[in-house]
């Protein structure tokens, strides 16, 4: 696993959200963005962490930041996820792992004694030039906001 460092040029991705629409780095450059990976849709992780997310996403916006789900899930999937939660931000579906592996969250993982490659929940913090700013990768589902916006 090769993840992005503080410093480092964001990847200049292509994603397609839970409604067929893209979203690319181009499109952030007035705002800074939150791009956060998380492993699955409607687990219970991601389902808090995404909540939270959407419980304080006045305060990005007030504060000029924009934010991106990614998961490899499919579009189907995350459509759902979106709605039974309400979050007001897209989802990309990243089937075929482009950004995934862009940002190098995909690697080795164990949970309950057993080893299998996935997603590592992950979020970056990419200014309006592009620049990586920050890297959480130890993220806390119920105070991810908190640790976006110190």
């Amino acid at each position: 696993m090769n993840t992005l460092k503080i410093g480092d040029k964001a990847p200049n991705f292509i994603g397609t959200d839970e409604l067929g629409k893209t979203h690319k780095l181009e499109d952030f450059k007035s705002k800074k963005l939150v791009v956060f990976f998380y492993p699955k849709a409607s687990t219970p992780g991601c389902t808090t962490e995404a909540c939270e997310l959407r419980d304080n996403y006045d305060r990005f916006i007030n504060a000029n930041y924009a934010l991106l789900g990614v998961s490899a899930d499919s579009k189907e999937r995350q459509q759902k996820f979106k709605e039974k939660n309400n979050l007001p931000f897209p989802l990309i579906a990243d089937e075929d792992k482009q950004l995934i592996n862009a940002f190098g969250v995909w690697g080795p993982k164990k949970f309950m004694g057993k080893e299998y490659d996935g997603i590592h929940r992950t979020t970056f913090v990419i200014d309006e030039n592009g620049i990586i700013e920050d890297v959480i990768s130890k993220v806390k589902t119920k105070e991810h906001s908190a640790q976006i916006l110190k």
